[in-house]
């Protein structure tokens, strides 16, 4: 099953964005290269805050916004490999698991494109005092168009 195919399957609908103040996805070469897109949900993780398994979750729905993002720019997932992600988790001070929670993202791709394919990418999980809007994470990604 294509990675089109894939996210059909699971639900996720792909609209068109509105064009913003920033380019969502641009493409340069054969590299797609995303801004950052945030979570709807808010909030700290770790102490009192929100716990792992949100954040889990929040990462998730930053890569599908990503997703939609990259499907407005190539108009189809399919003939793409994920290269790179970067995200950024709202943490306390003493919290040490955004690699956990950016686990919603990877995880989400790895589904799509297929873990042991075109879906295995470069990452890096890192903790932020805050970010935009308040949002719990922020997500940005790397495709490369194959072929």
């Amino acid at each position: 099953m294509s990675p089109e195919e894939r996210a059909k399957e699971i639900g996720i609908e792909f609209t068109s964005n509105e064009p913003g103040y920033l380019n969502l996805c641009i493409r340069t070469g054969n590299l797609l290269i995303t801004s950052g897109h945030t979570s709807d949900l808010c909030g700290v993780l770790g102490h009192r805050g929100l716990t792992v398994e949100q954040g889990y979750e929040a990462a998730k729905d930053c890569a599908v916004k990503v997703l939609r993002s990259v499907h407005d720019e190539h108009g189809t997932l399919d003939g793409l490999r994920v290269i790179k992600l970067l995200g950024c988790v709202y943490s306390a001070p003493d919290f040490t698991d955004q690699h956990l929670v950016i686990n919603g993202a990877s995880d989400l791709l790895h589904d799509l494109f297929g873990k042991d394919g075109d879906g295995y990418h470069a990452r890096s999980a890192l903790g932020f005092a805050a970010l935009p809007t308040g949002a719990a994470v922020e997500v940005e990604a790397i495709f490369e168009v194959k072929g």
